[in-house]
Formats: C-alpha cells, sequence, structure tokens
C-alpha cells in the first residue's frame, strides 16, 4: 500500500483543522501537527535535509513561540464582547 494517500488525507485535515478550529491551542496543535506531516512528505520525496529543516523549525520553534505568545497575553473574562461602533 502506497503512504502517499493517506498522508496527503492527514497534511490535508491538519490543514483544514487548523483552518477551522476557533480554540486558539487547538489550533496551534493542529499546526504542529500539520508541519510533522509536511516534514514526512519532504522525506517520502527524498529530501531529508528540508524535512529536518521544516521539522525543526516548523513543528519545533514556530509552536514553542506561539505558546510562549498565548501564555503572555491575556485573554478577555466570562461573556465579554466586542461591541461595534456605529457613527
Amino acid at each position: 500500500m502506497n503512504i502517499e494517500l493517506p498522508l496527503l488525507a492527514f497534511v490535508l485535515g491538519a490543514a483544514l483543522a487548523t483552518a477551522v478550529l476557533r480554540d486558539v491551542l487547538g489550533a496551534i496543535i493542529a499546526f504542529a501537527t500539520y508541519s510533522l506531516g509536511i516534514a514526512v512528505v519532504w522525506v517520502v520525496l527524498q529530501a531529508p535535509d528540508v524535512g529536518l529543516t521544516e521539522a525543526a523549525v516548523g513543528a519545533g520553534v514556530t509552536t514553542v513561540l506561539f505558546l510562549l505568545t498565548i501564555a503572555k497575553t491575556v485573554r478577555p473574562s466570562g461573556e465579554r464582547v466586542i461591541e461595534r461602533l456605529d457613527w
């Protein structure tokens, strides 16, 4: 059985989940899985150097930076809604 088709479905599913998820932490985790899937795609395409770089930068460093960013920001309390100004 070829690995390309399930790998393509996994990458597309992770990309879709990243775009659709409303929870920031969930979107970051979906983005990390997408990046790891792309790294595997590069290895399957016989470019292990690019795959290793993608895994290190995309799934590693970027995910850590995103997690640090949401850890240092303040989440609005409760039912706070942004009000639209009508001029």
